[in-house]
């Protein structure tokens, strides 16, 4: 897409995007949920989670509970598998261009987010992290669960490090754990989204994930 660049007296901003279904097209637990022959388990639990009929951590949990004794290799092959959604590589390339901020925040994996953000040239990433004992994944997260709550947080910590006001942050998201940091932000959109998060999210889009810059842009110009 073509987009059109910002008038001088425009805020710098902050975009954070959340990863699965959002960023990415695929759900990164079910890439790896076909390795261990869970993966219609694993979708079906995803697809409540992000319905908002289920905690996300506990979700999480017994969602990576059945990755146990998957080698970690099978993470290369889920790495090759994702694929960006459309607008994705686009909008990184737009935010770097007009000297935004730009951050990927997920409840999947850094193991497979950090590699795809670094290909990109974002260094603002935040995921869970996956406990690998003996070149197996064991079943079970590292640290903090990356929840609705987290999420939130880290747009408003990212927010403070890049001296950009709320005000100026912009949220996207697709599933109930994004709820936080759409409203938290100053532009909260919906991308694709499950009904729950389109019915709250103030925006919402269904095209190439660009179109957020469109939606920034166009909101910049209304008196």
């Amino acid at each position: 897409m073509n987009h059109a660049l910002p008038h001088v007296t425009a805020p710098r901003r902050l975009v954070v995007t959340d990863v699965d279904s959002t960023f990415i097209q695929q759900e990164v637990i079910e890439l790896l949920a076909e390795h261990a022959g869970t993966r219609a388990q694993v979708a079906e639990v995803t697809e409540r989670a992000m319905r908002g009929e289920l905690d996300f951590a506990q979700s999480l949990r017994e969602r990576v509970a059945t990755l146990a004794g998957v080698r970690v290799e099978a993470l290369d092959a889920v790495r090759k598998a994702v694929v960006l959604s459309p607008g994705a590589a686009e909008l990184v390339a737009e935010c770097h261009r007009r000297g935004w901020a730009f951050g990927l925040v997920s409840g999947g994996f850094e193991e497979v987010v950090g590699p795809l953000a670094a290909s990109l040239g974002v260094t603002r990433v935040r995921a869970n992290r996956l406990e690998v004992a003996d070149g197996v994944l064991t079943g079970r997260t590292l640290g903090t669960v990356v929840d609705r709550a987290v999420k939130a947080q880290t747009l408003r910590e990212w927010a403070g490090a890049e001296g950009v006001a709320m005000a100026d942050t912009v949220a996207v998201g697709d599933g109930a754990n994004d709820l936080d940091m759409i409203a938290a932000a100053g532009v909260g959109v919906a991308y694709r989204a499950k009904p729950v998060v389109r019915a709250q999210a103030p925006h919402a889009l269904d095209g190439r994930l660009d179109e957020v810059l469109d939606l920034v842009d166009g909101l910049a110009r209304v008196p």
